[in-house]
């Protein structure tokens, strides 16, 4: 059964704390939104749709006590919950949707008793929640027919139910593969420098009974040699009109050595991921990350003191190196200019 990632519980916002995983699986709570702020900068939710759904029930908490009299003032505190979720990571456009979603409901409701209103803010949260798993369900399904029986599937990072409301976006695809009676094995990078393919990928692919394996993220090139690999399949964290795609930083390399290989490269996304506003990849903003992370991050100093780091938290792959995009309503292939654009008519 799918574990619930984040969820609203008693006027406060209850997430998986996914910085413990795998040695220790532990919910908790945020009751107020500085606290989902730390969440999502620190990732203890993390990935592009749960980062939304974060940033709309951060928003719920947010305003959940407010005192204001009139609407002019409650939308002054929105405002402000909103401007500041929007300042904890600047890569995954789905924060920014599920914010501008939630001001756009409150100015729908504007005529609206204030504790009406944070009722149906409450409610438009939970929608989102909704349909972000109707859409999982749909792009696995749309996802599963690109996968054979007996084929094995390289990913990198984690895009799985921990990053979504519960069932995922590249791994939906798998589990949709597995329920349709289709054998298949994974390879899964580590993910440098947060390891977020070796302590969260694996876990939840075991967790599903499928057969996975754990590689370093420079070993990919020598299991595609070897012919181990017959597609890979990444998540997005935005993608722009053109179809260059924003993901997990390594994802770019990845990428390339399959082009070499031959071998398909899928993207699996939520339409709420696509940011047509942006003509290419090259206007993506980079979430830089802190030293830190990548020299003593998991307790035990690797590098020497000092010594400069430069930690891109995401690359950009080209629309080039890409042979699908597998969205919930369809999968998008050359010229995206054209099929990702089609996607909202």
């Amino acid at each position: 059964m799918p574990i619930a990632t984040i969820q609203w519980h008693d006027g406060k916002v209850k997430l998986i704390d996914q910085t413990l995983l795998p040695n220790e699986f532990k919910y908790i709570y945020c009751e107020n939104v500085e606290e989902v702020w730390e969440a999502i900068k620190v990732l203890r939710v993390r990935g592009a749709p749960a980062i939304g759904i974060a940033g709309a029930l951060g928003t719920v908490v947010g305003i959940w006590d407010s005192k204001a009299g009139s609407y002019p003032e409650f939308k002054s505190q929105l405002d402000r919950v909103t401007d500041y979720l929007a300042t904890s990571r600047p890569t995954a456009v789905n924060l920014f949707w599920a914010l501008d979603r939630m001001k756009t409901t409150a100015e729908a409701n504007k005529d609206k008793d204030i504790s009406q209103l944070k009722q149906i803010l409450l409610a438009e949260a939970q929608k989102i929640i909704d349909e972000d798993k109707a859409t999982c369900r749909a792009i696995g399904k749309n996802g599963a027919e690109l996968i054979n029986d007996g084929d094995t599937i390289l990913t990198h990072c984690n895009a799985g139910g921990l990053a979504t409301a519960d069932y995922g976006t590249a791994l939906a695809v798998m589990f949709a593969a597995c329920e349709q009676g289709k054998s298949i094995k994974v390879f899964a990078d580590e993910t440098r420098p947060l390891l977020q393919g070796a302590r969260l990928t694996t876990w939840e692919l075991m967790q599903a009974g499928i057969d996975v394996t754990l590689i370093c993220d420079n070993m990919a090139a020598q299991v595609m040699k070897e012919g181990r690999i017959d597609c890979v399949i990444v998540g997005a964290d935005r993608i722009a009109a053109n179809g260059d795609t924003a993901n997990k930083i390594g994802t770019y390399g990845v990428a390339v050595l399959a082009k070499e290989h031959k071998i398909p490269f899928y993207v699996a996304a939520p339409t709420s991921t696509l940011d047509m506003s942006l003509a290419t990849g090259d206007l993506i903003p980079i979430e830089q990350r802190g030293a830190e992370e990548v020299t003593e991050k998991f307790g035990k100093r690797t590098a020497p003191e000092g010594v400069k780091v430069y930690s891109p938290a995401f690359d950009v792959t080209p629309a080039r190196l890409i042979d699908a995009i597998i969205t919930e309503k369809g999968v998008a292939r050359v010229p995206y200019t054209e099929s990702l654009a089609a996607l909202f008519e």
